[in-house]
């Protein structure tokens, strides 16, 4: 198997992995309601400042439908309301409710304590050592992909 096979097969158990263990911790605090596909919205909805729904679906390389679908799920669940820009009135912006706001305290303690946890399993050393590298790794293939979109 190629190299480039081996390192996405291990970014995505580690990404299922945190995405279990976050869900697992969440659900101990009582947030029952939530699944998988919804963390990653969350997580951005909680980290930036009332995104529109664009700016959500392509941080999260989500469609149209499945965008719509999660956050129709996660409004009625009470975490998120949709409202129309004050400037455009067809660019609809999420905003986290007063719920989505308690939830968003416990989000970050719960990833406190996971970072905790792993920090303990591979030290911290270790773990800034990968950041930096996927972060490095993320980047290049970035602006690879630029680089490729201009000789089209």
């Amino acid at each position: 198997m190629k190299k480039i096979s081996v390192i996405g097969s291990l970014l995505k158990k580690i990404y299922r992995k945190f995405n279990a263990d976050l869900l697992e911790a969440l659900q101990a605090k009582g947030f029952l309601d939530l699944r998988p596909s919804f963390l990653e919205i969350l997580l951005f909805v909680c980290d930036v400042d009332a995104p529109s729904i664009k700016e959500i679906g392509y941080a999260c390389g989500l469609k149209k439908q499945t965008m719509t679908s999660h956050l129709n799920e996660l409004e009625k669940r009470g975490y998120i309301v949709r409202k129309a820009g004050i400037q455009d009135k067809r660019e609809f912006k999420v905003y986290l409710t007063d719920y989505g706001q308690k939830f968003k305290v416990i989000l970050l303690e719960v990833i406190e304590d996971l970072e905790n946890s792993y920090l303990k399993s591979i030290g911290e050393v270790e773990l800034e050592r990968i950041a930096h590298t996927l972060d490095n790794f993320h980047t290049k293939i970035k602006s690879h992909n630029l680089d490729q979109q201009t000789l089209i």
